[in-house]
C-alpha cells in the first residue's frame, strides 16, 4: 500500500523502479587510446583502398582542355598497368601512408577529446555536437597533416604522367618540392583541404554518431557487432562522398603540378564553372565512393576493436 492509501500491485512495482533506472553510463575512451587505435585503423585501411584512390584522382586532373587521356575507370587501370605494371596502381602510396597514420590518429584523438566535453550525464553524445567534434577534429587534421600530405601525394601522381618523371621516391620529391617551393609548396589548396576535410568529419560523425544513437536506443552501453559497425561507417562515407564532392575536385586541382593557373580557391571553382561545367565538379565520383565507404567502414570497424582491446590490457579509469 503506498502513502495515500492506494494498492500497487507487487508485479507493478519492480516495472516502475526499471523504467525509473538509468540505463548505465558509456564508458569515455581516454584521447591516447584514440590516437593509437586511428593511426593503426588509417594505416591498415589505405593499405587496403589506395588503388581506387590512385583512380580518382588521375581521373579528375584528366581535364577536357587536354583532350582527356582516359575514357573511364577501366580505360584508367588499364593504361597504368600497361605503362607501369600493378606497381603504378600504388604509385604514391608511401606519402599518402606516411600520412594516413597521423591523419587517423590526430582525427580520432581530438574527436574524442572534444566529445568527451560533450557527451551528457549517461555518456550519450547527440548528433548536433557529434556533427560539431567532427568538424574541429576534421580541422585540425586538414592543418597539422592532410594538407601537406596531399599536395606531395598529387604532385607524385601528376609527375608520372609527365614525359619524364622527376621524382625518384618519396623523400627526394619532398626535397624537391621544398627546395623550389619552399614550405609553401606542401601547403597548396589549404582553405579547399580545411572546407573539404571539415565537412568530410562533420558529416560522417554526424551519420555515425545518429545511427549509433538509434541503434542503441536508451541504453549507451549497448555493444556494437563489427558488422553493424561496418554498415554505418559505409553509409556515412556515402553521404560525406554525396556532400562534398566538389569540394575534393576543386582540392585536387589546387594541388596539382598547374595549380599556378587559380589565384585562389574561389577562381579555381569559377573556372572549372566557367570552362568545364558543373558536371566536373563530379568529376571521379564513382571510383571516389566505392573508396570512401569501404575507407570508412574499415577504419571504424578496425578502430572500435582497437580501442576494446586497448580497454582490456590499457586501464584509464
Amino acid at each position: 500500500t503506498s502513502g495515500t492509501g492506494l494498492f500497487i500491485s507487487p508485479f507493478l512495482r519492480p516495472r516502475c523502479l526499471a523504467a525509473a533506472a538509468p540505463a548505465g553510463k558509456a564508458k569515455l575512451t581516454h584521447p591516447g587510446k584514440a590516437i593509437l587505435a586511428g593511426g593503426l585503423a588509417g594505416g591498415i585501411e589505405i593499405c587496403i583502398t589506395f588503388p581506387t584512390e590512385y583512380v580518382k584522382t588521375q581521373l579528375q586532373l584528366d581535364e577536357k582542355a587536354n583532350p582527356p587521356k582516359y575514357r573511364g575507370i577501366n580505360d584508367c587501370v588499364k593504361q597504368t598497368v600497361q605503362g607501369h605494371g600493378v606497381r603504378g596502381l600504388y604509385r604514391g602510396l608511401s606519402s599518402l601512408l606516411y600520412g594516413s597514420i597521423p591523419k587517423s590518429a590526430v582525427r580520432f584523438g581530438i574527436f574524442e577529446f572534444l566529445s568527451n566535453h560533450a557527451k551528457d550525464e549517461s555518456g550519450r553524445l547527440d548528433s548536433t555536437r557529434g556533427m560539431l567534434c567532427g568538424l574541429g577534429a576534421g580541422v585540425m587534421e586538414a592543418v597539422l597533416v592532410v594538407c601537406p600530405m596531399e599536395t606531395v601525394k598529387v604532385k607524385f601522381i601528376h609527375d608520372q604522367t609527365s614525359a619524364k618523371p622527376k621524382y625518384r621516391g618519396f623523400y627526394h620529391g619532398v626535397r624537391e618540392i621544398v627546395r623550389e617551393q619552399g614550405i609553401r609548396g606542401t601547403y597548396q589548396g589549404l582553405t579547399a583541404t580545411v572546407l573539404k576535410q571539415g565537412s568530410n568529419q562533420a558529416i560522417r560523425f554526424f551519420v555515425m554518431t545518429s545511427l549509433k544513437n538509434w541503434y542503441k536506443g536508451d541504453d549507451p552501453t549497448k555493444a556494437m557487432n563489427p558488422l553493424v559497425t561496418g554498415m554505418f561507417g559505409a553509409i556515412a562515407g556515402a553521404a560525406s562522398v554525396f556532400g562534398n564532392t566538389p569540394l575534393d575536385v576543386i582540392k585536387t586541382r589546387m594541388q596539382g603540378l598547374e595549380a599556378h593557373k587559380y589565384k585562389s580557391t574561389l577562381d579555381c571553382a569559377v573556372k572549372i564553372m566557367r570552362y568545364e561545367g558543373l558536371a566536373a565538379f563530379y568529376k571521379g565520383t564513382v571510383p571516389r565512393l566505392g573508396r570512401v565507404c569501404l575507407d570508412v567502414a574499415l577504419v571504424f570497424i578496425i578502430y572500435e576493436e582497437v580501442v576494446k582491446f586497448l580497454n582490456v590490457v590499457w586501464k584509464t579509469d
